[in-house]
């Protein structure tokens, strides 16, 4: 499947490369993170992309998928996503996993859900759902997107045509590069509120 979606990159450009972060992001089974590392792969010297043209079509299609995703969660709701999410492969286990997330993290659950296999097709269904401003949630599912769009292409960018290596990588840091993410959010946030507190103080 990989070699056919490969090929379907290779010969409609940055259309295709649109077309399958949006369905991506939605629920179709396609390999996000892999994608993006072979795009980046494509975009060093010599390579047939380029790397800021890259960025802004996977940002685009990302950004697509999460607010189309968003604005059918908030239209149609739960019951809709239990009865036919099956076909994008929105199971009840993975909907009450990404559900746990949102209300214990908030809005926090969809800007790093990106990181988490499982996780981000649904964080942005379960925003629209639980009726989050589209704004506020744009933010948060924005800020994400640009963080995780920009890793993978990057890594694939400096790997080169390397891949095998590349994806050993990310799935033997993946849990590292979360943790590293959620410290520096979280000193972000009280960095922010210590401030805040002074503001008031003063």
């Amino acid at each position: 499947m990989q070699e056919a979606l490969y090929d379907f990159i290779n010969h409609y450009g940055y259309i295709a490369l649109y077309i399958l972060l949006s369905a991506g992001i939605i629920g179709v089974p396609v390999p996000d993170e892999t994608l993006m590392a072979f795009v980046g792969s494509l975009t060093a010297p010599g390579g047939p992309f380029n790397y800021t043209t890259a960025l802004i079509v996977i940002y685009a299609g990302t950004m697509t998928g999460m607010i189309v995703s968003y604005y059918l969660g908030h239209r149609v709701g739960k019951p809709f996503l239990y009865r036919y999410g099956k076909w994008f492969k929105l199971t009840p286990s993975r909907i009450e996993r990404a559900e746990g997330w949102f209300k214990k993290y908030g809005l926090w659950a969809v800007f790093f859900g990106y990181f988490v296999p499982g996780v981000r097709h649904f964080t942005c269904y379960l925003s629209g759902v639980s009726g989050v401003k589209f704004f506020k949630y744009l933010f948060y599912a924005g800020t994400g997107a640009l963080l995780w769009c920009t890793t993978f292409l990057t890594l694939g960018h400096f790997i080169g045509r390397n891949l095998e290596g590349l994806f050993k990588l990310i799935h033997k840091y993946m849990g590292i590069s979360f943790a590293i993410l959620a410290i520096v959010a979280i000193v972000g946030i009280l960095i922010y509120l210590r401030i805040r507190k002074r503001k008031a103080v003063h």
